[in-house]
């Protein structure tokens, strides 16, 4: 019960609608054991001694309490559903605010089918649990003891020979519980691995038809399915080894009650529509222990599936925030002997990198990949801690401003551009939702966006598909870009922004970028050494180490250096490009 414990932060507030839902329920119940009771009253009573005058107002009773009944289940049903839903309702934007602030390494092993499973799939399991599973539970409780209470006033010997057999039946029931809670966890799990190959092949069906890989994809999949199929199985399994032997338990109840109830009333000693009312208790004993197998079937998947939310709850997610109250930074970033290990990773990202970025200044990032290029910026927006070393902003530490005042003075061009199912004009305006059509429009234009833009029949109202498809790859990274530029950053990040536009495009775009960068500290992430030729000073790194430094014709001195070699390579590549085009 630990994890319901721990959970009831969510549903507990709201516990007037479950309070209120049991009192409906034994209401309901009580209703419930009356029918046997008019039964017996209009055998014993009314046929067996000839009081027929009964019949009809036995028969408007036994209405009155069917409706009465009715009503109760209407209020139950709602009130226990309204609970349930409240409940997750809470519960559902918890764990979605959590994903959002979570920081980037949790995502770094996280899959995003089995995230998906666990905000729907086990918070609906939880849900069914809330409104209906633990109700069902103590109307078990209450419909066993009131039969109980009945079939003790009418006989005790009686109800002591057909309870003869619930010790064993608890037995069975504990150790089914034993066997089955483990298999639903694993279902659940199946079904999340399940999901996520699903959410991969479909953000990945270009490259899955671009290699013609359908038929391995078919398989791959199966293979999954399988797994999902054969974990069900198992659990049937559970089911039928433990099912007929809880129902042939139960039934022993009512041999014992027909083989001993009938000698009663056959001596004398109980009267038959004491019997015939008996029989109809003990059913409702019956019957709800035969149901426990689903109920604990239900307690088992909530339970699992409230394992798989906590995992995501307990998470350690913020990271330590100052409380710096300036709402905007000269920019000026300096890293002091910074190194970064990434958890899992054998060798480290960074190692002993250090440097100053004066306010207003550019500096280039240039190098192979893996050297290190990335992990800096990401330092920068603190998506990722250091491990050691120091980083200042404006000469203070970063850890000392807050995340969202950091972040909202950083503009971040990513090299894999993202953008929303949503118009163009609220991916541009993502960052700052509230600003002018105009100001929309002139971050366009600065990014080369504008023109490609106007030439769509619903301009900037035009509704992008997933992950902006329906664009080229250099019309998703320009609507980035102006994304950045609307920010109106102090630190400016450029993480090879312009490697998914042709050459003339790349320079118009970094003449934009010339204007937009006045005043701005600019880092630029760059395999083509034109994007960073223009900078203030030049980082090259190699194996997370800065190997060399500074200036474009500099750099370009060291005949010997990895810069000069880069140069060369791609001025030959690209004397290459002219003389064969």
């Amino acid at each position: 019960m630990d994890t319901f414990k721990r959970l009831a932060q969510f549903y507990w507030p709201y516990r007037r609608y479950f309070y209120w839902s049991l009192f409906a329920m034994g209401v309901m119940t009580l209703m419930t054991v009356l029918y046997p009771i008019i039964l017996q009253f209009t055998i014993d009573n009314a046929v067996i001694g000839g009081r027929y005058d009964l019949i009809p107002w036995l028969a408007l009773a036994l209405i009155i309490v069917m409706g009465f009944k009715g009503v109760m289940v209407y209020i139950h049903q709602y009130l226990g559903d309204l609970f349930g839903v409240t409940a997750v309702y809470r519960l559902r934007n918890s764990l979605y605010e959590k994903l959002q602030y979570l920081p980037f390494r949790y995502y770094d092993n996280a899959k995003t089918g089995d995230l998906m499973s666990r905000l729907t799939g086990d918070v609906e399991t939880f849900r069914f649990f809330l409104s209906f599973g633990f109700a069902q539970f103590i109307q078990f409780i209450l419909l066993v003891s009131f039969s109980m209470g009945v079939m003790l006033y009418y006989s005790v010997p009686l109800t002591l020979a057909t309870m003869c057999t619930l010790p064993f039946l608890a037995i069975v029931v504990a150790k089914f519980d034993r066997r089955v809670h483990p298999g639903f966890r694993d279902i659940r799990k199946s079904l999340a691995k399940l999901n996520t190959k699903v959410q991969e092949n479909v953000s990945g069906m270009n490259t899955v038809k671009a290699l013609s890989q359908e038929d391995e994809e078919v398989s791959r999949f199966e293979d999954r399915n399988v797994d999902y199929r054969q974990k069900h199985l198992d659990i049937a399994r559970v089911w039928g080894n433990y099912f007929p032997l809880m129902e042939f338990i139960g039934n022993l109840s009512a041999v014992f009650l027909l083989s001993f109830g009938g000698y009663l009333v056959i001596t004398g000693s109980m009267q038959t529509g004491q019997l015939v009312a008996f029989f109809s208790l003990v059913w409702y004993i019956i019957g709800p222990i035969m149901n426990l197998g689903f109920i604990i079937n239900t307690f088992s998947q909530s339970k699992a599936s409230g394992e798989r939310l906590l995992e995501i709850l307990d998470e350690e997610n913020r990271v330590d925030e100052g409380k710096d109250e300036r709402t905007s930074l000269q920019g000026s970033v300096t890293f002091r002997d910074v190194c970064l290990n990434y958890r899992g990773a054998e060798t480290p990202a960074l190692q002993n990198v250090s440097f100053e970025a004066p306010a207003g200044k550019t500096i280039g990032l240039v190098g192979a990949t893996g050297s290190g290029k990335t992990s800096i910026v990401q330092l920068v927006n603190r998506f990722y801690e250091r491990t050691s070393g120091e980083i200042l902003i404006d000469g203070k530490p970063i850890e000392s401003y807050p995340l969202e005042t950091l972040r909202s003075q950083i503009g971040v061009v990513l090299q894999e551009s993202f953008l929303f199912s949503s118009t163009i004009r609220d991916n541009i305006a993502y960052g700052r939702p509230d600003v002018s059509m105009k100001e929309i429009i002139a971050a366009a234009r600065r990014a080369q966006a504008h023109d490609f833009i106007a030439e769509l029949p619903d301009g900037y109202d035009t509704v992008l598909g997933e992950r902006g498809l329906g664009l080229s790859g250099g019309q998703k990274q320009r609507i980035a870009i102006a994304r950045a530029i609307l920010m109106n950053p102090s630190i400016l990040i450029l993480d090879d922004a312009t490697s998914a536009v042709d050459m003339k495009t790349e320079h118009k775009i970094q003449a934009a970028f010339r204007e937009v960068m006045k005043g701005r500290t600019t880092f630029i992430i760059a395999h083509r050494i034109s994007s960073v030729k223009q900078a203030d000073e030049i980082l090259v790194l190699d194996g997370g180490k800065v190997c060399e430094r500074g200036t474009h014709h500099t750099l370009l001195q060291n005949k010997k250096g990895l810069y000069r070699r880069i140069y060369d390579i791609q001025s030959k590549d690209q004397e290459y490009v002219l003389q064969h085009a």
